[in-house]
Order: structure tokens, then C-alpha cells, then sequence
């Protein structure tokens, strides 16, 4: 599975970004997907993940009310809507597909997953 993640870039304070993720290479639409994100100096940290019908998510206490996961199965394709952006928020943001079928709280470790893509930059200016 290759997943490429994009939509990233500069933004103000206050301000959004809609983030995609594709995959490539396997149907993703039986697998929960989540996003992961690493800021400067520290380590990966969980944010979102949507089960595989997007009926179900898990949110990290930083970013609920502000970001919103969703997907389509139809274009093999996960997003990550970010409103309220925080200069915190500035990291870069990693997709990932989840390693086996089912969704629980496990979805919120990176062990959880199976293939990740290559990041993509969000930078919040304060």
C-alpha cells in the first residue's frame, strides 16, 4: 500500500486547512485510517482516526471541535478537516492504515498501524 498525503502548507492563526490522503495499491475502505503528527523536536503524537465506515472516531484532546476526520471509500481516500488552527498545531501530519480490521482505543498507538505515508508540512503562524 502506498499512501500520499497532501494539502498541507502555511496558514495564520484562527485559520483552516483540509488535508488528503490517497492510497494506492490495496483497498483501504475495510481498514481504519488514522493521523499522526510530529512537531520539532518531539516525538509522534496521535490526533485522529475513523473506523472503516466512518461511523466511529477517536479524537486526541488537543484537536476535538477543531479537526474532523472523514473519508470516501469510493476514492480510497481519508481527510483531515483542521479549523481553529493553533500555532501548535504546526507539525508535520502523517496518514496511516491500520494493520488489522476491527477499531478500538488500540487506533491511538502507532503499533496500531501498518503503513504510513510520507508527511505532509502544516505550519501555523501566530
Amino acid at each position: 500500500v502506498q499512501l500520499q498525503a497532501f494539502g498541507g502548507g502555511l496558514v495564520q492563526a484562527g485559520g483552516s486547512l483540509r488535508l488528503s490522503c490517497s492510497a494506492s495499491g490495496r483497498t483501504i475502505s475495510n481498514y481504519a485510517m488514522g493521523w499522526f503528527r510530529q512537531a520539532p523536536g518531539k516525538e509522534r503524537e496521535f490526533v485522529v482516526a475513523i473506523n472503516w465506515s466512518g461511523g466511529n472516531t477517536y479524537s486526541a484532546d488537543s484537536v476535538k471541535g477543531r479537526f474532523t476526520i472523514s473519508r470516501d471509500n469510493a476514492k480510497n481516500t481519508v481527510y483531515l478537516q483542521m479549523d481553529y488552527l493553533k500555532p501548535e498545531d504546526t507539525a508535520v501530519y502523517y496518514c496511516a492504515v491500520a494493520s488489522r480490521l476491527g477499531f478500538s482505543a488500540a487506533m491511538k498507538r502507532e503499533n496500531a498501524y501498518d503503513y504510513w505515508g510520507q508527511g505532509t508540512q502544516v505550519t501555523v503562524s501566530s
